[in-house]
């Protein structure tokens, strides 16, 4: 009976101090890190959410970019930080699905040393020639690439990224066979796609909207299972002809395994919250991406199915990167 007392004392003062946290969270700066460095999408994403709630909140956000290893620095560093909801970090596709199937060892393991806080966007994934390029539409290049297999080029920004192993499933949804070029983002192809030294190049809407808009290249198809609200006039995958291509980056927070879970669950209701609001909304969809939230389950659950549909297109490539 002494111990069964003890027990539920015990269990009841933790609970005790797990409420008192939730409630008193945050009593100081939150760490929050990004894995690329200042000026991308992932920095703006994150400076954008952070700047949101400290506006609604009051919280105070220390961001904090710690590139290298396409992100893994940046998780690596999360993992093993204390649990105690003061170091969050932005995670997406690339380096919390991709990173695990493209290298064979790593510091860190994002299913069991990381916990979802809660989904943020999403940045769909276009295909684009140039602007007096002989390819009109996906059919176009489909047709060429089967009458001379491997001759047709396209660019990717980087070996590995979710632009590149997208071509890859295109590719083996439609028995074609393209020669992948791997620059290192768009800065560096663009002058070779817009020269024609490359046919073609997969990228992120929000990286690409502003050249697609102003007439340098023709985008194809997009890679979401709905038009693009910010390219309305550009077809998916699906409408061309090529279902099952559906696939995007997807941004999200992250915090390390252990976190007690009404901070969590906290972290997730403020982060929907602000998401909600209407020029946070705006100016995620302005950047081109998709504004999302969800729960924790759901974001998990995401991730979880594009590891599952990734997975045999990494192993097919033989894409390495270590």
């Amino acid at each position: 009976m002494r111990i069964s007392r003890r027990l539920i004392l015990g269990a009841s003062l933790l609970a005790a101090c797990t409420t008192a946290l939730a409630q008193d969270y945050p009593a100081k700066p939150i760490r929050f890190i990004v894995p690329f460095p200042p000026g991308g999408g992932t920095d703006s994403l994150t400076r954008l959410v952070a700047n949101k709630l400290t506006e609604t909140l009051k919280w105070n956000f220390v961001v904090e970019n710690k590139p290298g290893a396409g992100g893994n620095v940046a998780l690596d560093t999360t993992a093993k930080a204390a649990p105690d909801g003061y170091t969050l970090v932005m995670a997406q596709t690339d380096n919390v699905v991709l990173n695990p199937l493209l290298y064979s060892k790593l510091t860190y393991d994002p299913v069991k040393d990381l916990v979802p806080v809660g989904l943020v966007a999403s940045g769909p994934a276009v295909l684009v020639v140039r602007a007096d390029s002989p390819y009109k539409t996906l059919a176009d290049v489909v047709a060429a690439a089967k009458a001379a297999p491997a001759k047709l080029t396209f660019a990717s920004p980087g070996l590995g990224t979710v632009s590149h192993l997208i071509s890859e499933l295109w590719q083996k949804s439609s028995g074609m066979k393209l020669t992948h070029v791997p620059y290192r983002g768009l800065s560096q192809a663009l002058p070779d796609v817009l020269s024609g030294q490359v046919d073609m190049y997969m990228g992120s809407i929000p990286t690409l909207q502003g050249h697609i808009k102003g007439g340098k290249v023709r985008a194809l198809a997009v890679t979401t299972a709905k038009r693009s609200p910010v390219l309305p006039q550009v077809p998916t995958y699906t409408e061309s002809g090529i279902p099952g291509v559906e696939l995007a980056s997807v941004w999200g927070v992250m915090a390390p395994s252990g976190t007690p879970q009404n901070v969590i669950q906290r972290l997730n209701t403020e982060l929907n919250k602000v998401l909600q609001q209407p020029d946070t909304r705006e100016k995620i969809i302005a950047s081109g991406a998709v504004m999302l939230g969800g729960s924790p389950q759901e974001m998990g659950e995401l991730y979880a199915a594009d590891r599952q549909k990734l997975a045999p297109v990494v192993r097919d490539s033989g894409t390495r990167l270590d």
